[in-house]
């Protein structure tokens, strides 16, 4: 809406603030949903508890066992392991199949559909179908690798294994959402961009290194995001698969948080562990955001 003149004469847009009125019972509700859980994990971190309502003060001492315990540091490194593995296969690979997608045509909604189709797979059903289809004795894909191929493959004995059977599970559920960005992205690029390199003689490389990877940069920044923090964050898929195991091979930082509240009841140890998680991912989800916008803040 345009408000009084500026000095040149031209319309000055007046914003309506009362929009935030309607934003505000959402804004409420979450903070109320979020508020609470988390001060009851705070007070659990500082606290011990026998039962009855009673609790003693603790102070930072579950964050100094926590932080010295060499079972944090190993749960940890896992977790890291593994959402580096994720980033580093499901990102380019994204990125290929979307610009392998067509553009226009027929097609194009036969494969939206298909990409979109695992994602909607509930999380606790993709861990049991995985684990079902890699038994190695039932499963198609065990059966196929060692009575076919001739292959040693057993996710519930060889933690190598298992390690490999929880990645391509990952890659298979979530590039999707790579492939749904990166081609959101490539999408917008106007034809124009495409003529004036084809006049120019530019190569496949030289198309994909100065037009169409700019352009997805903003996506594939919410891409990485979104990807680091679920993958980070993750607990369903491999705990239905492997359950931690063989041993404690695959028990991510996830995993081992929830065996620590659940399993040994410890919640001042498992409230200060999550707590740290929480700030571990903040930060880091942070140092990403600001090292992939750096070249479009110095713009």
């Amino acid at each position: 809406m345009a408000g009084k003149h500026a000095w040149g004469g031209c319309p000055v847009k007046t914003q309506n603030q009362r929009a935030w009125w309607f934003v505000t019972p959402v804004l409420l509700l979450v903070a109320f949903n979020a508020l609470i859980p988390m001060m009851t994990v705070v007070n659990y971190s500082v606290q011990e508890t026998f039962g009855d309502n009673l609790f003693f003060w603790q102070g930072l001492d579950w964050f100094e066992q926590v932080l010295t315990s060499e079972r944090f540091h190993n749960a940890l490194g896992r977790q890291f392991l593994f959402t580096f593995l994720i980033l580093i296969i499901e990102v380019p690979l994204g990125i290929a199949i979307a610009l392998s997608m067509p553009k226009k045509g027929p097609w194009v909604p036969f494969c939206l559909v298909t990409m979109a189709l695992p994602m909607l797979i509930p999380w606790n059903v993709v861990g049991a179908m995985w684990n079902i289809f890699t038994l190695p004795d039932i499963g198609l894909l065990g059966y196929f690798m060692n009575h076919t191929l001739g292959l040693s493959y057993d996710m519930t004995q060889d933690p190598f294994a298992a390690w490999v059977t929880i990645i391509v599970m990952d890659v298979w559920h979530w590039t999707s959402l790579v492939v749904l960005l990166a081609y959101a992205g490539l999408v917008s690029i106007p034809n124009a961009y495409y003529q004036a390199a084809e006049i120019d003689g530019a190569s496949n490389w030289a198309v994909f290194r100065f037009i169409q990877l700019p352009k997805m940069k903003t996506v594939l920044t919410i891409a990485i995001l979104l990807r680091f923090m679920d993958s980070f964050n993750i607990y369903t898929e491999p705990f239905v698969l492997t359950g931690g195991g063989p041993g404690n091979s695959t028990t991510l930082l996830s995993i081992d948080l929830v065996k620590i509240a659940l399993g040994q009841f410890d919640l001042g140890p498992a409230a200060a562990m999550s707590l740290i998680y929480f700030a571990i991912t903040l930060f880091v989800s942070w140092l990403f955001y600001t090292l992939m916008t750096l070249n479009d803040n110095k713009n």
